[in-house]
């Protein structure tokens, strides 16, 4: 691999204002150049996220971070893994790099035209050459570690209905053989055809058991879309057309939003709606492997309706003395019965269960909307809580 100069590393950092500004008219063009020379990458990325935009977006913003800490690589580490993850999960290989760099090398040129010279460019494919080596490598752990390679198929042995939103899928492996371990947090790609778009599509599922080797347990939101969003095409796949019997093609577990089970301390698990599924996972780990710990139990969503696991959590809270639960529905449902259902009527508000969630060495782990996320990370920040201990797992391509 060629090093990259001082000079060079230079006029990278000096590129980076330039993404800011032009990122991602930048990025959409790559995409578009990309798709149009290589149209079976499409079956990789996520076409929703194109339509949105929130793709481009991420990518400009990650081209911006690496311009802006090309001197400082060791800034861009919780990224790097993060992503190495997500790569992982979409059997992202070594072979794509070169592709994926031809083609967004020549997006600045054709963007930025002659505001941009050759040795900035000389320099740009150096910077990329380094970037891709240490994605591949990152990369190449998360293989050697994986229970499989690719996608392998699964057939669904179970279907349940969770929620008015959340449907359970329940798969075991199709060769009968061992479903393999994970770490709960985790999550799946499971990919499915689309009429709509006319491939292929991978969506990421976090699932929501413990670890058992038995089947593997994906609890899926069906996403209708609104005015402003795009409907959910595989997850609305998954409840109207996979039934027991269907046979899924499902990635290993990645992610690096994972319950640290070797501590004895607290745990605090916050979700808000549909974030509740790696919740679920870490909790029932916990309790399947009888831990002494104290463990908070705090969610939030819209109403009864929507609340999915109700009856499990609450029989947990019931059979287990170290297991506390909140719960807050935004608008209580006629059916919906205080006490029982829920707790606490209104959005989260960490004052209201300060006494259960304050835990002296607590690890604080959420998961849900970004905007519920970053209020949450801030309430427990301004009570004296460590960032350090405060995990969050994003779905989609959102950033906190």
């Amino acid at each position: 691999m060629t090093a990259l100069t001082a000079d060079q590393i230079a006029r990278v950092k000096a590129t980076a204002p330039v993404f800011a500004e032009h990122g991602t008219t930048i990025t959409k063009h790559f995409y578009q150049r990309m798709f149009n020379a290589h149209p079976e990458l499409k079956n990789i990325f996520n076409q929703t996220h194109q339509k949105s935009g929130s793709q481009p977006e991420t990518l400009a913003r990650a081209v911006y971070a690496y311009a802006a800490n090309i001197d400082n690589l060791g800034a861009l580490g919780g990224a790097v893994t993060h992503i190495a993850h997500k790569h992982a999960s979409l059997n992202i290989r070594p072979e794509h790099y070169p592709i994926v760099g031809r083609h967004l090398l020549g997006a600045v040129v054709d963007v930025l035209g002659e505001a941009v010279d050759q040795q900035t460019l000389d320099a740009w494919a150096v910077a990329y050459e380094q970037l891709a080596n240490i994605m591949i490598g990152a990369e190449a752990k998360l293989y050697e570690a994986a229970s499989w390679s690719g996608f392998r198929p699964f057939k669904v042995m179970r279907k349940q209905v969770e929620s008015d939103e959340i449907t359970s899928f329940y798969l075991a492996p199709a060769d009968g053989a061992s479903a393999g371990g994970f770490e709960p947090g985790q999550y799946v790609s499971v990919t499915r055809y689309v009429d709509q778009l006319g491939v292929d599509q991978p969506r990421q599922y976090s699932l929501s058991d413990a670890p058992h080797g038995r089947w593997l347990r994906i609890s899926v939101k069906r996403e209708d879309g609104r005015a402003d969003t795009q409907p959910g095409h595989v997850s609305n796949i998954l409840h109207a057309d996979v039934e027991e019997g269907t046979i899924v093609h499902v990635s290993a577990p990645m992610g690096e939003f994972t319950l640290d089970r070797k501590k004895s301390t607290p745990v605090v698990l916050m979700s808000g709606g549909v974030g509740i599924t790696p919740m679920t996972s870490m909790l029932a780990t916990l309790l399947a492997e009888r831990s002494e710990r104290k463990i908070a139990f705090v969610h939030a969503c819209r109403n009864g309706r929507v609340h999915a696991f109700k009856d499990l959590l609450r029989r947990s809270a019931a059979e287990h003395r170290n297991l506390k639960r909140a719960v807050f529905y935004e608008a209580v449902g006629a059916d919906d019965r205080a006490g029982v259902d829920y707790d606490f009527e209104g959005r989260m508000d960490i004052g209201r269960v300060e006494a259960d969630v304050m835990l002296p060495d607590a690890d604080y782990y959420l998961c849900g909307p970004v905007a519920f996320m970053r209020a949450q990370r801030e309430a427990l920040v301004a009570r004296g809580v460590d960032p350090a201990r405060i995990h969050t797992e994003i779905f989609g391509s959102g950033m906190l």
